[in-house]
């Protein structure tokens, strides 16, 4: 019996190749030498293209959320506020949560932009992202970069583990003075109810973050108290999107 291999599946199979192959400690040395440029090269363009558009809030969350899930209505309805409010918006460029977020901006006419990364399984931009708004990173490192710098807040939806690691990220480089405190909005009370009571029974309680750490994110429960949240931030510090 033979097995028939669609291009996908060829493509696929070169860079788990190339992923898992073991490399002698010169090709090491030599790989990492030349991916400093290209590194360099998606960090230039990242600053040149970003820095043009403008405030935007950052939404996260689930790539697996699906269009009739309530989280994703919530993701779509807070991008429409969000870009009525005169804030782009930035998501992952994927699928889920991602979508809703661009889909929101786009209907509303706000901006939409998505900052997609190149994995072996080829995570497809959707089709609600400005055209000259999409870009696809090769390094995770990078794009976090983009996230963090060109964002004036943080929705963050239900997620998995990529979702957590953007959330904490976040919140660890405010608690240590390493970024500019801006503000953080986390959805869903139902969700993100049980991580929140962890961190103050386990985390505070033991003394290993303060009160006040826990300030730097607010827990909400609809599109309007997040999206007030990001509002209200800016108000008391008397700052406001470009419109």
């Amino acid at each position: 019996m033979s097995i028939e291999f669609n291009e996908h599946d060829v493509r696929l199979r070169a860079k788990l190749k190339e992923a898992f192959n073991p490399k002698s400690w010169h090709e090491t040395k030599t790989h990492d030498s030349w991916a400093v440029f290209k590194v360099m090269s998606e960090m230039v363009e990242g600053f040149e293209n970003l820095s043009k558009i403008g405030p935007c809030v950052t939404i996260f969350g689930s790539a697996r959320t699906k269009p009739d899930n309530k989280y994703y209505k919530m993701a779509e309805e807070i991008a429409y506020l969000l870009t009525k409010r005169g804030f782009g918006v930035i998501t992952g460029g994927g699928p889920g949560i991602m979508e809703a977020g661009n889909k929101g901006a786009h209907f509303s006419g706000g901006k939409s932009v998505g900052l997609n990364i190149d994995l072996p399984f080829e995570q497809s931009a959707n089709p609600f992202i400005d055209p000259d708004k999409l870009m696809t990173f090769s390094y995770f490192f990078v794009r976090k970069l983009m996230f963090m710098k060109y964002s004036q807040g943080y929705i963050t939806m239900p997620g998995g583990f990529g979702t957590l690691d953007e959330f904490f990220e976040a919140i660890t480089l405010i608690q240590t003075n390493k970024m500019v405190r801006f503000p953080i909005a986390l959805v869903g009370v139902d969700y993100w109810g049980g991580l929140i009571d962890w961190l103050k029974k386990s985390m505070l309680e033991e003394g290993n973050i303060k009160e006040e750490d826990l300030a730097i994110f607010k827990l909400v429960d609809s599109p309007e108290e997040a999206v007030a949240h990001i509002e209200s931030f800016y108000q008391k510090y008397k700052l406001k999107p470009n419109f």
